[in-house]
């Protein structure tokens, strides 16, 4: 029954539905895996700031362009021990081969200075803006874009793609923001207020350190931190759970989904058969053609 399951979720998402994998007998990747995950060097090293993890990686395709962008923004549990962007260049450089131009975005975790709130979300749409300016001179497309964060990163790239909801009120407002469609989560943590429990359990992280302190200016720290407290947003999500990702398990997407969907924004959710919360950003894993596959979709590919 399994592989039978398995083998209909593979047909489904390469048709553009649910997700699967193409080998049900491989083995889920482990932290240990991930760590291991390298790739190309970058096109191009950029720094939106002057602090050391106030800077993206480009990765341009090759060809005459017009590319379309994807913006890809690492977890690691909001902390620098875990690293991320060196890890994120595997699936940057596939990406990259597929003709796909993909901004890896890195940014100050909440132990650097400066990180945390409002820090780290500055950084994340300071980076996010940025590419309004390398678009001409890298020929990106950016009307065809799609963000992609990984757990921590997938709070993140939710946030980015809700900006437009941020109360003017929030020391995170901006004006024009960069207008993303679609958000694709690969075991993303983006619920704060809901899921205070399972971050804690999952990342040992405090509240405090991820959305700052309530003050009489800003009574509710989820207001403009938790893309859940930001819906409708407008964007389409689509939420992607390895079926062994015990860091943030598929009903953590599910969850969401149904909290979007009433709110009036398009949700899905698609589980990997057989993987784990690392196959989720690993080309080399078989859950890969999956989440590669929805990115095309993403960019109308």
């Amino acid at each position: 029954m399994l592989k039978k399951m398995r083998r209909t979720l593979l047909a489904a998402a390469m048709a553009g539905g649910v997700g699967g994998a193409v080998v049900a007998t491989a083995a889920p990747m482990t932290l240990q895996d991930y760590l291991a995950l390298s790739g190309p060097a970058p096109t191009r090293h950029v720094a939106y700031g002057a602090a050391p993890s106030q800077f993206a990686e480009l990765f341009q395709p090759a060809g005459e362009g017009l590319f379309p962008v994807a913006v890809i923004i690492h977890g690691g549990c909001w902390t620098k021990e875990f690293g991320g962007i060196t890890q994120m260049r595997n699936m940057a450089g596939d990406l990259a081969a597929q003709g796909v131009a993909v901004w890896n975005v890195e940014y100050r975790r909440y132990d650097e200075e400066g990180g945390g709130y409002p820090g780290m979300y500055h950084d994340v749409a300071s980076a996010m803006d940025r590419l309004r300016t390398l678009a001409p001179e890298h020929k990106l497309d950016l009307s065809r874009i799609v963000l992609v964060g990984h757990s921590a990163g997938g709070h993140l790239a939710q946030w980015a793609g809700s900006r437009a909801r941020l109360p003017r009120s929030s020391a995170l407002y901006v004006a024009d923001a960069l207008p993303v469609p679609v958000v694709i989560s690969l075991g993303g943590l983006a619920d704060l207020r809901n899921e205070q429990a399972l971050i804690k359990t999952s990342c040992d992280r405090d509240m405090a350190q991820l959305a700052g302190v309530a003050s009489a200016a800003r009574p509710d720290i989820f207001s403009d931190t938790s893309p859940a407290e930001l819906l409708p947003a407008g964007v389409r999500t689509v939420l992607i759970h390895g079926e062994h990702d015990t860091i943030s398990p598929p009903r953590v997407g599910q969850d969401y989904a149904r909290r979007a969907q009433a709110a009036g924004d398009a949700a899905e959710v698609l589980v990997l058969p057989g993987g784990s919360h690392y196959d989720e950003v690993a080309a080399s894993s078989p859950s890969w053609a999956i989440v590669s596959a929805q990115i095309r979709k993403a960019l109308g590919l």
